[in-house]
């Protein structure tokens, strides 16, 4: 990703279902979704074993975003053998905190195939490396590739 193919945008860290790192009290998974996840999405080619265990939610309202071809699709993975089959795309991402950059991963759970936990419009849910001292309300900047992600608004 290259400027001239990306976007910088501003966003602000939002509180999540906290699903994805197995924290949230009304979750109906035994653990974390990303710890079940994460071997399925490595036997499809993305290996995300050395990111933290959960998302990053940020906001860029009042703008929101739309897949065009992202770097990874995987259609109808069936990672848990209770729920539906559901479709994940990923993109790979760059985003700053403290003028530390981290490559990071937008995280994208099709929400035509989830049972529950959707995300408002504008937040992108991001898997990265663990940050220390991350916080709800954090400003942070994040850098799209244009050729995967289109911003709207």
């Amino acid at each position: 990703m290259t400027k001239s193919n990306s976007i910088a945008l501003t966003g602000i860290v939002k509180p999540g279902h906290q699903v994805a790192s197995g924290q949230g009290a009304n979750s109906p998974y035994e653990r974390g979704t990303l710890e079940m996840q994460l071997p399925y999405f490595r036997n499809l080619g993305l290996d995300l074993s050395s990111f933290h265990l959960g998302t990053i939610n940020i906001s860029i309202a009042p703008q929101t975003f739309e897949f065009i071809a992202p770097k990874h699709t995987f259609p109808q993975v069936k990672w848990h053998p209770d729920y539906p089959a559901e479709t994940f795309s990923f993109s790979p991402t760059i985003i700053i905190v403290r003028d530390i950059s981290y490559r990071s991963w937008v995280y994208y759970p099709h929400p035509e195939t989830k049972i529950g936990h959707f995300q408002d419009d504008s937040i992108i849910e991001i898997i990265a490396p663990k940050i220390d001292n991350l916080n709800y309300g954090d400003r942070l900047n994040l850098r799209l590739d244009l050729r995967e992600i289109r911003v709207i608004g």
